[in-house]
């Protein structure tokens, strides 16, 4: 995967996660608990693979700067 590649992967994963925010909030307004749950779940995951790929991006120019 390109670097081009990471960073379209990684801002519409941002994305994605501000909008399951979004969704989430419409469906507790409209008292739905379920799927505000089931969006949050989803949210939670979105922005867990957001870390994970920042921290590994991170790591990875470390590394290139070390050597």
């Amino acid at each position: 995967m390109t670097e081009d590649d990471r960073g379209n992967r990684l801002a519409t994963l941002d994305y994605m996660h501000t909008m399951l925010g979004q969704l989430r909030a419409m469906a507790e307004a409209q008292r739905c608990d379920m799927l505000a749950y089931l969006i949050e779940m989803a949210s939670q995951e979105a922005g867990d693979i957001v870390r994970g790929e920042k921290s590994r991006s991170a790591a990875g120019k470390r590394r290139t700067r070390a050597n």
